[in-house]
């Protein structure tokens, strides 16, 4: 089987090992991915990146020149595609841009043209309801309608792309998993800890991502500040504008000695911190704040950092926004966004319940196992290919 994919995400080798995996299922799989060959990401990176052809084995990144470097929906390659999908000749093409992309009606077009037969395949995040204008409605309507296969990375995603008319295959499952070699259950490093500030009778709470008011940390300082007679500390590790905010009303509430701040480290270092923590939060609240062309609102999307801590048997607790529930299922505690009450609740069962605590930390490390690892991840893949392939 003949694999080809397209995406900006991919210009990160962490971000590659799926379909390294992929490519070394059965002996006749090529797996072959095309990247912009400049990209600026934006954001804490904000500088272009160049990405440079590598090749294991069966699987190899292909940079292609690009029309857009940093917008998702505008990007589109240059002549030398063609030349590669002649060569390759995919019978699976794989485009990881969204359904309002000009790339996936690029490869769409492409594959009829070139009179490659292979089956389509679009990723999509976006889990919030939208409504398009033409000539955007216009492009989307065509990648739906010549679109054989859809993965979305959350169920509303899926549910969406349904009620906007898809009536074709869709797989429910992230874009990304977690590296099991790297996050792991090991014993909590003492040099790191006494660096901190961190007791033994210390109950860790902590937070991995963004300080920004959708995270819903106002939230979980607010549960937090209602458990002043236990002992606990909360790690937070990250960075972003809402942590002067954060850091006043933790003041406010009398809080803010148990706060341990942690500048953004880079992804292979965060175990030792995660592995530091009795339970990992994340309390995200939906959004409507933020605006784009054709849509208003965020909601949390997937939640990456919970599959993370669960692959390091910490117990998590998650708001039910977005996604987040499913990537839970039963191995955490799942509270109503913004309700601080619910959430000091859940941290409570917690800090007086040891054993239930670590149960939930061996059932999150089984899901994990089983759901989110980079290898799961392609033979679900693997398994959606050969479904679509055996449809006429």
């Amino acid at each position: 089987m003949r694999i080809l994919v397209a995406s900006h995400t991919y210009i990160v080798d962490i971000n590659r090992e799926k379909f390294k995996i992929l490519a070394n299922l059965e002996s006749d799989i090529q797996v072959t991915v095309i990247v912009p060959r400049r990209w600026k990401p934006g954001g804490v990176q904000n500088k272009i990146i160049k990405t440079e052809f590598c090749q294991q084995g069966s699987f190899k990144v292909v940079p292609l020149s690009n029309y857009s470097q940093n917008n998702q929906g505008l990007l589109t390659f240059g002549p030398d595609l063609i030349k590669i999908l002649q060569e390759f000749r995919p019978q699976i093409i794989q485009v990881e841009q969204g359904s309002k992309s000009l790339a996936c009606a690029q490869l769409i077009l492409l594959n009829k043209l070139l009179k490659l037969q292979a089956k389509n395949i679009l990723f999509t995040w976006w889990n919030l309801p939208y409504k398009l204008n033409w000539p955007v409605s216009l492009l989307e309507n065509y990648n739906l309608n010549h679109t054989d296969g859809i993965i979305a990375g959350n169920l509303d995603g899926a549910k969406i792309l349904r009620d906007r008319g898809y009536q074709g295959a869709v797989k429910v499952m992230p874009q990304l998993g977690v590296d099991e070699t790297l996050f792991l259950p090991t014993a909590k490093n003492a040099d790191l800890s006494k660096e901190l500030g961190i007791e033994p009778t210390d109950f860790v709470v902590g937070f991995v991502g963004r300080f920004v008011e959708e995270k819903g940390l106002l939230t979980l300082a607010e549960a937090l500040a209602g458990l002043k007679k236990s002992s606990w500390k909360w790690l937070l590790v990250g960075q972003g504008k809402l942590q002067a905010h954060l850091a006043e009303k933790s003041r406010e509430w009398g809080i803010s000695d148990r706060i341990i701040w942690v500048e953004s480290v880079s992804h292979e270092r965060i175990p030792p911190y995660i592995n530091l923590m009795n339970c990992l939060v994340l309390p995200s609240q939906t959004s409507y704040k933020f605006k784009t062309l054709t849509t208003v609102g965020w909601k949390e999307q997937f939640g990456h950092v919970l599959i993370e801590a669960m692959a390091c048997k910490i117990p998590v607790i998650g708001s039910d926004c977005g996604e987040i529930p499913h990537v839970i299922g039963s191995a955490g505690l799942v509270f109503p966004e913004g309700n601080a009450d619910k959430l000091r609740g859940c941290l409570q069962q917690l800090m007086e319940r040891r054993k239930f605590a670590a149960d939930l930390g061996d059932r999150g490390y089984h899901r994990a196992m089983s759901h989110y690892t980079n290898k799961a991840l392609a033979e679900q893949l693997l398994d959606f290919y050969k479904e679509l392939s055996e449809r006429s």
